[in-house]
């Protein structure tokens, strides 16, 4: 029994408490009782349908200050949405405090944790000779490890995730049930005894080794130059050497993914510093619960390979999360390994054992896998830190399914996002339940996870959506999904909802001005749009200007042919002289083709019109001879971003704004090609060249933007579009608005390319159904 602390004469007081958001499995009722039991309290704790019940008998005082306690001292995995206490009728207590058996009344309203990298306390304990779980690939507690990927229903209880088939024995019982150890019912707990086992097979499937000899044999194998496919917590990864240059060329052979970069794995911060220039923020980005691959500059002595990142200074890099990653990098084995997603290109990462084996087999040499099963795949986030904080490139582990919290009450909704960088999401009440990143649904396989993901997050979530919020282009597998699913149907068009997004993550209302600039989005008009200048809210939305339109020759072939965008500019300003130019970018065709693309542009034959922003980029990296050919997306506009951040020049090309009356602003850069072209043949140094476009775009939509403020009297400026991943660029447009005095307002939680989507897509939808709060 606890002694009480008010027992000395101070008046008791009785409250109820109730904590939502994420709660459970996360070790929070044990650091409730640890704390009740430091302060003198008595009561109990529960977890409950919505997040988690307290009451709890003590002062007044004491009372408030374990509230406080309670929300700055919430375990490392728990995030805390509300706390709302009352008092409770004074003729009852309790003698002591003891955490009760789960309540599974009500409707479920607590969130999933997302999967967590492995604790400190875990990691001394993984290499801790003395301790029962030396070197066990599978050490977990409730402040680390698997969550969103191994739950296959709700409430969260072991029975209902993939550690079901493994028994506790004795030992990991005892410390289940016992709250005052930090074990106390974590789901995934194991240990040697009784948890899963690794494995090491070759690329037949034949047994090499098992338990411990398997890893030591692993990192033998990728010291020798051997590439593994290495089975984490969201899926496969493909592993070697990152210094052994033979090893990383015949991954990229083998994988098909001839430029595209890779991922890296370092040991710890310490060497990651060996590796890369980084910022306080990176560090503590690579350091974090979520360990996502954060994009940092490489560090001038950097040892790993130059195959990794071909004409690229920049490095995706990251630090072990598990515990079988922390074996194979541990002490001096590698300065650092490629840890990249296991597919072929433009396939989903590979989960699943037996089609891992399959896929994988004339990839990898060795199979280092495991027999916890993976139920829902995930990748590993990616994040680039833009003004001093982390912008999202892809959302997915250590992150999903996260709410995000929208600024009004909706119905319960599904939205199911754009065609590439897919994510679904759901509400629920004013929560945004935003997926895992899926990837591109023109991939059957993807596909396939797209309608696994929704109906696994609409299971665990319990929403039953009421309708159902689309992208409007009619074609998009996500919209034919959503057309046929018998809910009312909400089509959003495309960079509305990039707007919406990046409103929602930001907490805003109202009307906003939106700087929209990305690839390709299906347009009002019907043709293809992405330099978008918008007014709007989640209500509506108008466009207000645009860049000047273009000819798209051969359609899609032109995303993955910059040239052809290059010829496209250049026959606007100066006819069919362009073909007789002598440049590169001409050279593709032959005589007879010139003939046949003239037509193509003249008369818009398989050459649609296009405002997007990414074609243009596309467009200068061609015409520097920087990138005629992509072999990923983004490719030619990240190549002339890195040359331009090594140059100096600060001038601006010329660019006309074509304002006609009720007509939207028309952005017209058609005249910067010819003194590109002068400036090639007076010699000026290409890095000097590119940075003078950046200098140039950014000018450019900095004068259209304060025209639209100085007409629509707004002041407040979102960015969205995948075109802002660019960090230069935004850099430059965001210090020129905020110098102006200008709200600028950038994604947080959220990618700002189609990753965000869904998210606004759901928003919109919600408002147009949303409850009068």
């Amino acid at each position: 029994m606890v002694p009480l602390a008010w027992r000395g004469g101070s008046p008791i007081a009785r409250t109820s408490i109730r904590i939502t958001g994420i709660v459970q499995g996360v070790g929070f009722r044990p650091f409730v009782y640890r704390l009740a039991v430091e302060m003198g309290l008595a009561g109990w704790v529960s977890n409950s349908a919505e997040g988690v019940l307290i009451e709890a008998s003590s002062s007044d005082e004491r009372l408030a200050h374990f509230i406080r306690r309670i929300r700055n001292e919430a375990p490392p995995l728990a995030v805390i949405s509300t706390i709302q206490h009352h008092a409770l009728p004074d003729d009852c207590y309790e003698q002591e405090f003891t955490i009760r058996e789960s309540s599974g009344s009500g409707i479920h309203s607590a969130h999933i944790a997302p999967d967590a990298a492995l604790c400190d306390d875990c990691l001394q304990d993984l290499f801790n000779p003395a301790d029962r779980r030396f070197r066990y690939p599978f050490i977990t507690c409730t402040n680390c490890g698997p969550r969103y990927s191994i739950i296959t229903g709700i409430p969260y209880d072991r029975p209902k995730t993939t550690m079901a088939s493994f028994s506790l024995c004795p030992d990991c019982q005892k410390e289940y049930y016992d709250p005052t150890d930090r074990r106390f019912h974590a789901q995934p707990i194991a240990c040697p005894s009784c948890g899963p086992q690794v494995r090491l097979l070759d690329s037949s499937g034949l047994l090499v080794s098992e338990k411990d000899a398997a890893v030591i044999r692993a990192v033998e194998l990728l010291k020798a130059g051997a590439i593994l496919a290495v089975k984490g917590i969201g899926g496969y990864h493909l592993a070697t050497n990152a210094c052994d240059t033979e090893a990383v060329r015949r991954l990229r052979n083998r994988k098909k993914r001839d430029e595209k970069p890779f991922a890296v794995m370092a040991s710890s911060l310490s060497s990651a510093r060996t590796l890369a220039l980084l910022s306080e923020m990176e560090e503590k980005l690579l350091a974090s619960q979520e360990s996502p691959i954060v994009i940092v500059r490489r560090a001038t002595d950097c040892p790993i390979s130059p195959l990794i990142a071909p004409d690229n200074l920049l490095l995706g890099l990251m630090l072990p999360y598990t515990p079988l990653q922390h074996l194979l990098l541990h002490g001096d084995n590698f300065a650092a390994l490629v840890m990249t997603s296991a597919n072929l290109s433009d396939e989903p990462i590979a989960f699943q054992d037996t089609d891992a084996l399959q896929r994988l087999s004339e990839i990898a040499d060795f199979f280092l896998l495991h027999d916890r099963p993976i139920h829902m795949r995930g990748d590993d986030s990616v994040i680039r830190v833009f003004q001093g904080r982390p912008l999202f490139y892809r959302r997915a582990r250590g992150y999903a399914p996260r709410p995000i919290r929208l600024p009004f009450e909706s119905t319960s909704l599904l939205a199911v996002g754009a065609e590439l960088k897919n994510t679904v999401c759901l509400v629920k009440g004013s929560q945004a339940f935003l997926s895992q990143h899926i990837g591109d649904l023109q991939n059957e396989t993807s596909f396939i996870s797209f309608q696994q993901t929704i109906r696994h997050l609409s299971g665990l979530l319990e929403v039953s959506a009421e309708m159902v919020a689309c992208d409007r282009h009619p074609d998009y597998l996500s919209s034919v999904h959503a057309a046929e699913s018998g809910l009312p149907l909400i089509p959003v068009q495309h960079h509305h909802a990039h707007l919406a997004a990046c409103m929602a993550e930001n907490g805003l209302d109202g009307e906003v001005i939106g700087l929209i600039f990305d690839g390709t989005g299906y347009g009002g008009d019907g043709t293809v749009w992405g330099g978008e200048f918008l007014v709007g809210g989640y209500d509506n939305f108008r466009r207000v200007g645009h860049f000047r339109q273009v000819r798209l020759p051969g359609g899609d072939k032109a995303v993955r042919e910059p040239w052809r965008m290059a010829l496209a500019y250049l026959y606007m300003t100066q006819g069919n002289a362009a073909f007789s130019l002598k440049h590169p970018v001409t050279g593709f065709l032959s005589a007879e083709e010139k003939a046949l693309f003239s037509i193509m542009l003249e008369n818009g034959l398989n050459a649609p019109l296009t405002s997007s922003c990414g074609r243009l980029f596309d467009a200068v990296a061609a015409l520097l001879n920087i990138r005629h050919i992509v072999s990923y997306d983004g490719q030619a506009a990240i190549e002339l971003e890195a040359l331009a951040e090594t140059g100096y020049d600060e001038r601006s090309y010329r660019y006309t704004i074509i304002s006609e009356n009720g007509q939207p602003l028309q952005l017209d850069f058609s005249e910067m090609f010819p003194d590109i072209l002068a400036d090639m043949d007076a010699g000026i140094q290409t890095a000097s060249l590119a940075r003078r476009f950046h200098v140039t775009v950014a000018s450019a939509v900095v004068d259209v933007c304060m025209r639209i403020i100085r007409t629509s009297g707004l002041e407040r400026v979102v960015l969205s579009g995948g075109v802002f991943q660019n960090r230069l660029l935004s850099e430059m447009i965001y210090t020129a608005l905020d110098s102006r005095g200008v709200q600028v307002f950038t994604h947080r939680l959220t990618p700002p390319n189609d990753g965000c989507i869904a998210l606004g897509q759901a928003a919109i939808a919600g408002w147009k159904t949303r409850r009068n709060n």
